[in-house]
């Protein structure tokens, strides 16, 4: 037997029609420094449409692959819903890639057209020799395009490309499965691994995160959108806020805590997303020039787990709520969120507030043992994180990969535990585990906990070789100007808060933590510089 209801396919165009139908007054704010400007969401949708037109008069048709090369701002966003909803594939390069990894995904996905903002014209450029598929950039901003002239692609400025474009368009019907967008792994090892996202998925993702039991966005809302649009399509942000008709602020390459603290204080944005490095950097800003916190209603975290101590930091100083998640580029990316349960007592809260958090509606989790059997929740067994949804990836793009794969089920390369409440908490990287001795030491928790110490700003550990245990930790701080902490200080003060075994013998002090191309710390290269004898390693 089957039902009655319409059978309306699920599409990009979609919610660009109906945030612009419903919303038409909400805004989308662009933060240049020492301008902002804003469009509302009409404004989006006609001049997404006319993007659409001029795309389409270029030659870019069905499947075609349109790639982004941008910061967070309004013109990225019209791409975002311009470029789906006219059947073609929206593809988000990543900024801060390596030459060899940019060319490789542009090949790999055959990017016929590239928008890029005029200040990353010289790392475009780096590659176009090598990335015969592209025929056309438009360019965001004015400036000296001159540095493309040598490779013969057609160049356009954005613009003036638009500007006299009609300001509808026929949005094409589709079968709701086909591609939406497409965004590619890091790369930490190996070639970065295409996802491709489908329309139905991406709306069914944006339901989601404006679900109550989710991140809850409505129209009263404005998201601060800090996650990069290059990066998991920014979290899913750009589309959930047009379905909730939820203000955004971009705030373009601006992600320094100063331009940050200023975009809070004038544009009073009442929800912000960011990875665990972003919120440091601020809270230690503005422990020292105090802005006025009071318009945030949460902040979520993700892409690392965020420390104790910084969780509790922006509770007590500024009365901001911290809400961790979790998820990858694999998941769109959401699949869990540390909302706490009704009714618990403030120290109970944050138990659930270190978490990584339940499942969202929509997503199913697991922990799998070495031996594949489906380990108990009861946040003591600790297995490999498997995760399956209708937004979650079932296979990578040009790559069999089944490795990576599990009956149905996405393995994260996480290891994680999933308690009685349902609350499931990351443990580690699977490469970045430390066995010692037989037993796992968990490189997050560990870090997260020397986090804790008020004299260390950050904190990376990572396993080195030891001939009695096999692998032990090598703890890599920085300190906070002015602080003087010593190994012997930092080791007692881990006494009391890990186990014993934990505690590392092994210290070094670095001016900085290197970040991965989305602001997680790249481990990869601190273990490399400690197996070539870069580091000055002190043991206490």
């Amino acid at each position: 037997m089957k039902s009655t209801m319409q059978d309306q396919p699920l599409l990009v165009s979609s919610i660009l029609k109906y945030g612009a139908y419903a919303y038409g007054d909400s805004e989308v704010f662009t933060y240049h420094g020492d301008v902002i400007s804003k469009h509302s969401f009409i404004e989006i949708a006609e001049r997404s449409a006319q993007l659409a037109n001029a795309l389409h008069d270029l030659g870019v048709s069905q499947d075609d692959r349109v790639a982004t090369f941008s910061f967070n701002h309004n013109q990225h966003l019209e791409a975002y819903y311009a470029v789906p909803s006219m059947g073609a594939v929206l593809h988000t390069l990543n900024i801060r890639l390596f030459a060899d990894q940019l060319s490789f995904v542009i090949n790999d996905a055959e990017d016929s057209t590239v928008i890029a903002d005029i200040e990353v014209l010289p790392l475009l450029a780096r590659v176009l020799k090598d990335t015969p598929s592209v025929k056309r950039v438009l360019i965001v901003g004015s400036g000296d395009t001159s540095i493309l002239e040598p490779f013969g692609v057609e160049i356009f400025d954005y613009e003036s490309l638009i500007e006299n474009q009609p300001k509808s368009y026929q949005w094409m019907e589709m079968d709701e499965r086909s591609a939406a967008a497409m965004c590619y792994t890091s790369g930490t090892t190996g070639n970065p691994k295409g996802v491709v996202y489908s329309h139905r998925s991406t709306y069914l993702h944006s339901l989601s995160a404006i679900s109550g039991n989710s991140l809850g966005l409505n129209s009263t809302d404005r998201a601060l959108i800090i996650v990069p649009m290059f990066h998991a399509n920014a979290w899913g942000m750009p589309y959930a806020c047009f379905m909730a008709g939820a203000d955004m602020v971009m705030p373009t390459r601006f992600l320094q805590a100063a331009p940050l603290a200023d975009v809070i204080a004038k544009l009073r944005p009442t929800l912000a997303s960011g990875v665990p490095t972003i919120w440091n950097d601020l809270y230690h800003f503005l422990l020292t020039y105090p802005v006025d916190m009071s318009c945030f209603r949460l902040i979520s975290s993700g892409g690392a787990a965020a420390p104790e101590a910084l969780i509790r930091g922006y509770e007590d100083n500024f009365g901001v709520h911290m809400i961790q998640g979790w998820g990858m580029t694999e998941t769109s990316p959401l699949v869990t969120l540390a909302m706490p349960p009704h009714g618990v007592g403030e120290e109970d809260r944050l138990k659930y507030l270190l978490t990584a958090g339940k499942a969202v509606i929509g997503t199913e989790i697991r922990v799998v043992g070495k031996e594949g059997e489906v380990l108990p929740n009861d946040g003591r067994s600790i297995g490999e994180l498997e995760v399956k949804g209708p937004w979650i990836t079932g296979s990578y793009y040009h790559s069999d990969s089944l490795e990576s794969f599990d009956d149905g089920w996405l393995r994260t390369g996480d290891m994680a535990t999933i308690d009685e409440d349902k609350y499931m908490r990351i443990v580690d990287r699977t490469k970045d585990v430390i066995k010692s001795g037989g037993e796992w030491v968990s490189s997050v928790e560990l870090e997260n906990t020397i986090m804790a110490h008020d004299g260390v700003l950050e904190a990376a550990v990572i396993g080195v070789p030891d001939e009695k245990w096999d692998e032990r930790p090598l703890a890599c701080v920085v300190l906070k100007s002015g602080s003087e902490v010593t190994p012997a200080e930092l080791k007692e003060f881990l006494a009391s808060r890990v186990a014993k075994w934990w505690i590392p013998e092994r210290w070094c002090y670095v001016t900085e933590i290197p970040k991965t191309s989305v602001g997680k710390f790249d481990k990869k290269v601190l273990r490399k510089d400690a197996s070539e004898g870069r580091l000055e390693i002190v043991k206490a």
